[in-house]
């Protein structure tokens, strides 16, 4: 008898990457893994190993610029999931997230068994409440959770992200390094002007720089790439995206979600990391990365979407000259 499980993942693309060795665990075992994703993840589930469909939903308690809550979208959800006939669901959220208004949707979907960490009682809402230490990293919380509902890696699987291969043909011949911007929250962004100064410095060393964002930060990218970068800001799809991190000897980004996508690839990130969430559980996993910026800033722990902290101390300590001692520390010398 074919098995079905849906492993739910509601936030951004940078989360869903987080999610892929859980997804995994769950495709060793499973007959399908069903992934509901919301808008901004979809695309990222797409590209992990053992997805079998993703579905798609505006989660009204997760997504940042959420839609009203009303009965028909909670009712299309709810058939969404039912027609699928889903034996099985996990419930995946960071530390700060309740799995249970999910849960109870997807109890009303008719899913009869249903695993989720959950500090709070659940009552008939969870079969599988689990518990575990937020001070991990992200992917290693997930696993956790699909080992508690009785899903493993299979053997050779060591855990570390990854995305379906083959990837779209490479758009650059090596070799190159890629700046990245933006981020999905302002706070977590290293000013535009140390950027483009990143984007001179290396240049000067002799890298070329390729510069990429999404097609709402085309301004952005060509502030930073000026006329020393090469601008490819909105030109890539997210799998060309992951194509063009893979070809890259280093990338250079914020906590959000191409540095995921790098150490999906298997590519060194310099992380500018904003301290507003712990680098334990966020920065790069399964890939060496150097990790600039002031951990111990007042922003520390803060969760903040905008730095709280006028100047925004935290990534304003990093200097181009940090960015290019990081990347030589990472790829050695420019070819």
């Amino acid at each position: 008898m074919s098995r079905s499980v849906l492993v739910a993942r509601l936030d951004n693309a940078g989360d869903v990457l987080l999610a892929g060795p859980a997804i995994r665990a769950v495709a060793a075992a499973a007959d399908e893994v069903v992934v509901l994703a919301g808008p901004h993840g979809a695309d990222a589930a797409l590209l992990l190993p053992g997805v079998t469909r993703v579905l798609q939903w505006r989660c009204p308690w997760i997504d940042p610029e959420p839609d009203p809550v009303g009965i028909e979208d909670t009712e299309r959800l709810i058939g969404l999931v039912r027609d699928e006939g889903i034996d099985e669901a996990l419930i995946l959220t960071s530390f700060h997230q309740s799995p249970l208004p999910l849960a109870l949707l997807l109890r009303l979907a008719g899913v009869p068994r249903i695993a989720a960490i959950s500090a709070d009682y659940p009552g008939s809402l969870l079969d599988v409440r689990h518990q575990c230490t937020d001070d991990q990293p992200e992917p290693e919380r997930a696993l956790s959770l699909a080992r508690a509902a009785g899903y493993d890696l299979p053997a050779g699987d060591e855990g570390r992200l990854a995305v379906r291969r083959p990837l779209p043909p490479a758009r650059l011949e090596p070799t190159y390094v890629v700046l990245h911007p933006g981020a999905s929250v302002p706070a977590r962004a290293w000013p535009p002007e140390r950027c483009a100064a990143a984007v001179e410095a290396l240049s000067r060393s002799g890298w070329r720089v390729v510069v990429t964002g999404a097609p709402s930060e085309a301004d952005l990218t060509a502030r930073v790439a000026g006329h020393r970068g090469i601008d490819l800001g909105g030109a890539t799809t997210f799998a060309e995206m992951a194509a063009l991190l893979a070809g890259a000897a280093a990338v250079v980004v914020g906590n959000t979600g191409p540095a995921h996508l790098a150490a999906a690839v298997g590519t060194p990130v310099v992380s500018l990391f904003a301290p507003t969430v712990p680098a334990i559980r966020w920065a790069p996993y399964g890939v060496e990365h150097v990790l600039l910026g002031d951990q111990d800033a007042a922003c520390a722990g803060s969760r903040a979407r905008v730095c709280p902290v006028p100047g925004h101390p935290c990534l304003t300590s990093v200097t181009a000259d940090d960015v290019v001692a990081a990347i030589g520390k990472l790829a050695g010398d420019a070819p």
